[in-house]
């Protein structure tokens, strides 16, 4: 009976990141059939959603807005592990694979994220109510990122190219980082109360629906935090040969492949979030989404720009014309979503018909 107990107590967000762990250890540097690959990707699909559950936990633990700032360094770490392992072992054809991914998380977070969240908070409770002047300032933030890493290469004339020189691109991962630090000061300790989700009156929630968790359950899901993260990465590049192979064979674009990566280390984000907007708590909805976005370009940029010091080839970091247009177009929607402080069903509807446009153009540019 005790046995059995103990059996019933082990939950699968336990199980799953040390069965990864096993799996990544018997799978590295082999060539997996069909069926491997498949039974690979059913694993990294388990472990991302148990690194999003331990995530939440520690998140429980310290509150918001502290909470949403653990899930988002969680998710920049993968991304930048997956970038640079893609980029030392593909070799000048990954030239643009930093950008493409950067963007495509860009818009996964300001269109998809926010614009499910909007729609999912809206359905249940007809008006969303946030707390403008925290989802404005993260917004603007993004934005500037967004700019000086993404749009000025395409215009800067020191090098050929949609790329910055070594002064150039040494300045826009210091500006990142520092833009970056300035916003998580804000947000966790000079202005806390302007992320916190808010009353039909307006007023900060700092309300928890559920006691927080013991210091043992916060370590432990640490712990299994820190082993989920390894594995997803580990896995993801394992799996990294079938998914370009995939992609090739769709006929879809190289720079697809971006695109892939952001829609898998963002998948714990956007369960989050949703999760999040169900509780009519859009606002840590909104911290997740556009905090992503801005630790995707402001650590991942710098993090990026250390490593092509010992990466071979150029770093492309401009967009081209398309995604220029729909980057702003981004920034004028969402600017109109957020100022309110409110929003319904038709927000959230026409930040993810900018999703689909961004994903259908992506597959056919």
């Amino acid at each position: 009976m005790i046995a059995v107990s103990r059996l019933r107590k082990v939950s699968w967000t336990r199980v799953v990141p040390v069965l990864g762990a096993v799996v990544l250890a018997l799978a590295w540097g082999r060539d997996l059939g069909t069926v491997l690959v498949t039974i690979v990707a059913v694993v990294l699909a388990g472990t991302v959603l148990a690194a999003v559950h331990h995530a939440e936990v520690v998140a429980h633990r310290v509150g918001e807005p502290f909470g949403s700032l653990v899930l988002a360094v969680a998710v920049t770490v993968i991304e930048v592990a997956l970038i640079v392992t893609m980029m030392i072992s593909g070799g000048p054809d990954t030239a643009s694979l930093a950008r493409d991914t950067v963007f495509a998380a860009v818009m996964i977070t300001t269109n998809g994220i926010v614009g499910l969240s909007l729609l999912i908070g809206a359905y249940r409770y007809g008006v969303t109510l946030f707390n403008s002047e925290g989802s404005g300032a993260a917004l603007a933030t993004v934005t500037t990122l967004a700019t000086l890493c993404l749009v000025l290469p395409t215009f800067t004339a020191s090098t050929a190219g949609p790329e910055f020189s070594s002064t150039q691109l040494a300045f826009a991962a210091v500006a990142s980082l520092a833009l970056y630090g300035m916003f998580v000061l804000t947000q966790t300790v000079r202005h806390r109360d302007f992320f916190l989700p808010v009353t039909a009156e307006g007023e900060p929630d700092a309300e928890q629906h559920a006691s927080p968790p013991s210091l043992k359950e916060t370590w432990i899901s640490v712990g299994l935090l820190m082993v989920a993260l390894v594995v997803v990465v580990g896995l993801a590049k394992v799996e990294s040969p079938a998914i370009e192979a995939a992609v090739k064979a769709a006929g879809f674009p190289p720079s697809f492949v971006g695109v892939v990566i952001a829609l898998l280390v963002l998948l714990p984000e956007t369960l989050a979030a949703g999760r999040a907007a169900r509780h009519d708590r859009v606002q840590i909805s909104l911290n997740l989404g556009y905090g992503s976005a801005m630790a995707s370009i402001g650590l991942t940029i710098p993090a990026i720009a250390l490593a092509s010091i010992w990466l071979d080839g150029p770093l492309l970091l401009g967009l081209g014309p398309t995604q220029m247009v729909l980057l702003g177009l981004t920034v004028v929607v969402s600017v109109l979503t957020v100022v309110p402080g409110r929003a319904t069903r038709m927000q959230g509807s026409v930040h993810l018909v900018l999703f689909a446009a961004f994903l259908f153009l992506a597959i056919h540019p």
